[in-house]
């Protein structure tokens, strides 16, 4: 029997649409006030969701302590209250939320093992959210 979990984990961080591939004015065409040379920040609510056969004993998908660890632990810590231009991840990306959730779903994918990985969500805010599924 399948099932699906999805989690919702906050965090906060900053960041600057900017990519040097454009001149100053491209990127303020193209980014608007989000090219703010000292960035802006947002409340980002994270979702994973997960899928798998339930467990006939505990009658889980995965265990929800070793998923929060894993989310705290490799995506909280390295990202919450953090200028996420500072990230590695984003040494050569803009870090919009298309690329935080795309590297997000990488993380977690290659690393949490417990259940597979269906997707991402990350809501920006209360107007935006992006998702990746691989």
């Amino acid at each position: 029997m399948k099932a699906y979990l999805s989690r919702r984990y906050r965090m906060s961080a900053s960041h600057r649409l900017h990519t040097e591939l454009f001149s100053a004015e491209k990127n303020e065409a193209v980014y608007g006030k989000c090219n703010n040379p000292y960035g802006h920040g947002h409340n980002y609510t994270v979702e994973v969701m997960l899928s798998g056969e339930v467990d006939r004993v505990t009658g889980m998908v995965c265990n929800l302590g070793d998923l929060d660890e894993f989310v705290r632990r490799e995506i909280i810590d390295r990202f919450d209250e953090q200028n996420l231009n500072m990230d590695r991840s984003f040494e050569t990306l803009v870090p919009t939320t298309e690329n935080l959730c795309v590297e997000i779903y990488g993380i977690i994918r290659a690393g949490f093992r417990s259940a597979k990985l269906e997707k991402i969500r990350v809501e920006e805010t209360s107007n935006n959210y992006f998702e990746y599924a691989g």
